[in-house]
């Protein structure tokens, strides 16, 4: 059916890839009709058909922002507003209906897209996958209210047009699946950061029951959009979105509710819309930049909330993150780190610096990172373990070789390359075999998941389920993949405490 086909039809009409090392890639594939002019701040709109044959051998253009200098993942393509394209690996030749693995990329709401070379789907589809990778829109383009949008909404689906843009995708290629031997039903999402926080949005959220079967969040914490506020109301201490947007069309001289303010906001330039924002000054622009909203429709709630009353959807689910992740955690002193733990101090200070030698700098790390990514995600595993359903827990530590005199561990995405397995374009030179064969560990261990709900396989090191009373985890270390119980137990127990959310 489709041995060394390069044409491929869908739903808007055909499209031509390329073959290269086994497997065929469609890249630049609209699943959506261009935000631009009068769709902007619209739900995605169907996609116009086109006629004759659609060359698909380039990246389209990932979504309108201003690229982060250090990304560790950086773009390979220039911004713009027409963007909401994807992108499709599969193998060559192939048995059968190839189960499908979507890709969701990080960037904090405002960066990020599917161009990236770390980001290539080839090794995916070697290990027999359809892989598909799509942009959603970021920063203001993608999450951003106003009482006009209000007023022009027809049924109130408003605000986080980025996770529109994701449910849009995720449809259009379970729609196009069989046209590139996929199999709709047989769908993993996953994603790492704010990929990893879009999936437990797409685990908690009423509009997407019955999209997926599996899902992997990378360092996508499990509780909370940090800071979200309401898209109506204010929440978390801070303005509600609509006043967010009221304040930033009101910083480009644009006043008022009505449609003549709403179609003086679609006039601005795209540069205006960025304004600067990137992961660099998501902070300072806060005041005029909501980020993701409850809603109320697509996110009702906090995923705390929906984990624990047993609202998400009933699918395995692979998580975890790397053991020098990112987080918040605000102090001078460890004095000060230990008091947030309230009549805990004592036994934080214990569990974190039994010493009483650990600088401040690697203590804000280690209190931060365990209360945002490493204890939420052990959270959502718990929950969803508790409904019956197979869950398994991961901890990414291992560093490269040639990083390791730099990294006392793997901080915040460097596991992407391994589980990609791109790390020759992640690395280069530098990179050693010790490198390769982790980076075909972690691949193999993904695709087997997205292939059969379950991430063993032969030749691959025991990975067994998790299970709250035992809290055994896979730990890719620096001597490879080691599955043993949860050797910061203790400190997560702690900083369960943190991660909660506070009363509103």
């Amino acid at each position: 059916m489709l041995s060394g086909a390069q044409v491929m039809t869908t739903d808007l009409g055909k499209v031509k890839g390329e073959m290269s090392d086994g497997v065929t890639s469609f890249k630049g594939i609209p699943f959506a009709a261009p935000p631009v002019g009068d769709l902007r701040w619209l739900p995605p709109q169907p996609a116009p058909i086109w006629k004759g044959v659609r060359d698909a051998s380039q990246y389209g253009h990932d979504c309108m922002q201003k690229p982060f200098p250090s990304d560790a993942a950086p773009l390979g393509t220039t911004p713009s507003e027409d963007c909401l394209v994807g992108n499709v690996w599969i193998p060559t030749r192939q048995l059968g209906k190839l189960p499908i693995l979507i890709w969701i990329y990080g960037g904090g709401w405002v960066n990020g897209g599917s161009s990236p070379t770390v980001y290539d789907g080839s090794q995916f589809a070697k290990q027999g996958l359809l892989f598909y990778s799509f942009n959603y829109r970021v920063g203001r383009f993608g999450f951003f209210a106003h009482p006009a949008l209000t007023a022009e909404s027809k049924d109130g689906t408003l605000g986080n047009y980025g996770f529109m843009d994701q449910i849009a995708a995720i449809k259009w290629i379970r729609k196009n699946a069989e046209a590139f031997g996929g199999d709709p039903n047989n769908v993993t999402v996953f994603g790492e950061s704010a990929g990893g926080w879009s999936v437990n949005m797409l685990m908690t959220s009423p509009l997407t029951a019955g999209l997926f079967k599996r899902a992997m969040a990378q360092s996508g914490g499990g509780r909370v959009i940090v800071n979200a506020t309401g898209l109506h109301d204010g929440l978390n201490g801070r303005p509600s979105a609509e006043q967010i947007g009221i304040a930033f069309a009101g910083s480009n001289g644009i006043t008022g509710t009505d449609a003549n303010t709403l179609k003086a906001l679609r006039a601005l330039s795209a540069e205006a819309i960025v304004s600067d924002l990137n992961m660099a000054t998501t902070q300072a622009q806060a005041s005029t930049f909501s980020g993701p909203m409850i809603d109320g429709k697509i996110v009702p709630e906090q995923f705390e909330v929906a984990y624990s009353e047993g609202k998400n959807h009933k699918v395995s689910m692979l998580a975890g993150a790397n053991s020098m992740d990112i987080g918040f955690a605000f102090g001078k002193t460890p004095d000060e780190l230990f008091a947030a733990f309230g009549p805990n101090a004592e036994a934080a200070r214990e569990a974190y610096d039994p010493a009483g030698s650990t600088n401040v700098g690697s203590l804000r790390i280690a209190i931060g990172a365990d209360a945002l990514m490493l204890e939420p995600a052990r959270f959502s595993l718990r929950m969803v373990a508790a409904q019956g359903q197979p869950v398994w827990e991961y901890r990414f530590s291992y560093v490269g070789n040639s990083m390791r005199p730099q990294w006392p561990g793997a901080p915040h995405a460097t596991e992407i390359p391994y589980v990609f397995n791109t790390v020759k374009t992640k690395y280069g030179s530098a990179l050693t075999a010790e490198d390769a064969q982790i980076a075909k560990q972690v691949n193999t261990y993904w695709s087997n998941f997205a292939k059969n709900g379950d991430p063993n396989g032969p030749g691959l090191p025991e990975w067994p389920r998790f299970e709250p009373s035992s809290d055994i985890l896979m730990e890719f270390t620096l001597s490879g993949p080691k599955a043993e119980p949860d050797t910061r137990r203790k400190q997560l127990d702690l900083a369960e405490g943190l991660a909660r959310p506070k009363p509103l």
